[in-house]
């Protein structure tokens, strides 16, 4: 069985290390024994047509106004995927522009995609450190690093609650939005090399829906993952 994995925008959005979450995905289904064919997706290429899982990074404001054109092409196309339950997980300015869009300090208004209900606005505070939040996958830890502020729409569900750190806007509690099997997150690390259940949480979700059934994902050794995650807990912001 062969899971077709995209990275979006590879390297325009990749400033913090999150092309780590491609690499977990990828060796964690490999462990597994399933075959896995990854796509590096830049602006202008064609998605493949066949779409199990899609991951996006962060990048600075100037790596956002370099894609925000050509991701404004596929918004039909990524609505689409994300109703039909296709996996996804985007990662702080990639997180940004799935929303309806990101106001820069300057005072551009970068246009979004509109999959999250939310707005963000750049502001002269940073937030940044170790973050723990409370999700429906169990606790997920990372380290945040944004000036821009994000606030849900009233009827959009975040990723999870902080336990500690500031997450979406240091204001409301919340870290992050869900929209079906659509994620998106302020967390770095990688997010997924400290939280292997919540990349086994994607997996899952896209296998189930390749194959129509629930799988159940053979358990794995995690435990440097766990104690990594265990670390940055500790650790001062």
């Amino acid at each position: 069985m062969k899971v077709h994995l995209v990275h979006l925008y590879p390297v325009e959005m990749n400033i913090y290390g999150d092309t780590g979450n491609r690499l977990v995905l990828e060796q964690r289904l490999r462990w597994r024994g399933y075959d896995v064919e990854t796509h590096l997706v830049r602006a202008g290429d064609k998605l493949p047509n066949q779409t199990d899982i899609i991951i996006g990074g962060g990048g600075q404001d100037s790596g956002q106004s370099l894609i925000v054109g050509d991701l404004a092409k596929r918004q039909a196309q990524l609505q689409a995927m994300a109703k039909d339950g296709v996996s996804m997980l985007m990662i702080c300015g990639m997180y940004q522009l799935f929303g309806h869009y990101f106001l820069t300090q300057d005072g551009a208004k970068l246009p979004g995609i509109g999959i999250f209900d939310l707005v963000t606005r750049a502001s002269n505070t940073r937030l940044i450190g170790n973050i723990t939040a409370t999700t429906d996958f169990g606790a997920i830890v990372g380290y945040e690093n944004h000036s821009g502020l994000t606030w849900l729409g009233p009827n959009q569900p975040a990723l999870g609650k902080t336990l500690r750190a500031q997450g979406n806007n240091g204001q409301d509690g919340t870290e992050g939005a869900r929209q079906i099997n659509v994620f998106g997150s302020y967390l770095h690390g990688p997010i997924l090399s400290k939280n292997p259940h919540f990349a086994d949480a994607i997996l899952g979700q896209a296998l189930a829906r390749q194959t129509g059934k629930t799988i159940e994902l053979e358990p794995l050794d995690d435990h440097l993952e766990k104690e990594a995650a265990i670390r940055a807990q500790k650790r001062p912001r």
